[in-house]
């Protein structure tokens, strides 16, 4: 296992969290994902722990479905499957023969990233600790070049070198810091 389950948890926690404050009124709002609404990004944050659940297990690469409203159990589910070891052995090849721990890295970031877009959409608190961005910082760096070119990351926002981790993540994945529905 890695260093990184417990900040899994803790970005699990919190967004788990924050989707259990989430309402109706919500549902329909913009987020800084342009192509989704509240709806939208908490269907994906429902698929994105069943399939990273999936993938760390050596399962299949999943199809999303529609919106349940069960993130709070599928993310459990997901960190269940990396409290085994095998979790991080090998590689996934439902996703293209990646490491299981870049895998696990992609899962950190997918909960930080849409935690904070779900937080900004509907203007309910989210925090980061220093820890995990800089963490999913210094992974999403490493990525850009293929995040971009899969569709997963957007175009760079400009940041200053001395923002702060989270914003700097940020800005790298095509996130404006600064966005506000």
């Amino acid at each position: 296992m890695t260093d990184i389950l417990p900040l899994m948890r803790q970005a699990a926690g919190r967004t788990s969290a924050l989707v259990r404050k989430v309402g109706d009124e919500h549902l329909g709002l913009p987020t800084p994902c342009a192509e989704y609404e509240v709806k939208d990004l908490l269907n994906h944050l429902e698929w994105g722990a069943s399939l990273f659940e999936s993938v760390a297990a050596g399962g299949p690469f999943t199809p999303p479905k529609e919106y349940t409203g069960d993130f709070p159990e599928r993310v459990e589910r997901m960190l269940a499957v990396y409290e085994r070891p095998e979790a991080w052995e090998g590689t996934s090849e439902a996703m293209g023969g990646l490491p299981k721990v870049v895998l696990a890295n992609m899962a950190l970031t997918d909960l930080v990233a849409h935690g904070w877009d779900l937080s900004r959409a509907t203007g309910l608190p989210y925090e980061v600790d220093e820890e995990t961005a800089a963490v999913v910082l210094a992974f999403s760096a490493r990525m850009a070049p293929t995040g971009r070119e899969r569709g997963a990351f957007g175009t760079e926002v400009a940041v200053p070198d001395d923002a702060p981790p989270l914003d700097r993540f940020l800005g790298l994945i095509g996130r404006d810091p600064a966005w506000k529905p």
